[in-house]
């Protein structure tokens, strides 16, 4: 099994964004699982990348080419590998993993959280999904989820496929034995 993470190039603010990134990827490597993600050694990125290298485990690195010196590519990795644009770094990243799990992150890490999110919801794949919620940092928008739902623009049965955890533990038990719900559109025609 391989996790996908998603999260920031940036540090934040605070060391409990790094040490949480750190123990992560070491959380993900000790359990036997690989860790795919977006191939930087700099902030968040490469503590998950660092954390799971240093605890034994193998990485794989998606970086696109002109990312490829701004974030400073992590050169231990177990493969790197170098694409043409974003959009390829992104299907690579979904081909290759099991599950998905977003750490905090900025604009880029809510992009690429929300796209697998979507293909979710619309049958592209049937992969977990989780936040994992360091320092209360989807607190805001979970709560802007839930008025999504009372406002009639997520179903409750899509808000429902993305795991949230504050227990890193917990959530990595969860991930790889969820199940996200089925849509319609994994359903036989004879089933809808």
């Amino acid at each position: 099994m391989r996790i996908c993470v998603f999260c920031g190039s940036n540090t934040g603010r605070g060391e409990v964004y790094m040490e949480s990134g750190y123990e992560f990827g070491a959380m993900i490597a000790e359990r036997g699982l690989e860790v795919v993600y977006g191939g930087a050694r700099n902030g968040l990125m490469g503590a998950v990348a660092n954390g799971a290298l240093e605890a034994g485990g193998k990485v794989i690195g998606v970086l696109p080419r002109q990312l490829f010196e701004l974030e400073q590519a992590h050169e231990n990795l177990t493969d790197l590998r170098v694409v043409n644009s974003m959009h390829e770094r992104k299907q690579i990243m979904h081909d290759l993993s099991s599950s998905f799990v977003s750490l905090p992150g900025g604009i880029g890490t809510m992009e690429e959280m929300f796209e697998v999110w979507t293909w979710t919801q619309l049958g592209v794949h049937r992969k977990p999904l989780a936040l994992y919620n360091v320092n209360g940092f989807y607190d805001a928008l979970e709560s802007f989820l839930d008025v999504m739902v009372e406002e009639g623009f997520v179903k409750d049965v899509h808000r429902s496929m993305t795991l949230v955890g504050k227990d890193p533990a917990k959530l990595l038990e969860e991930l790889t034995s969820y199940e996200p719900p089925l849509v319609k559109k994994w359903l036989k025609p004879e089933e809808r």
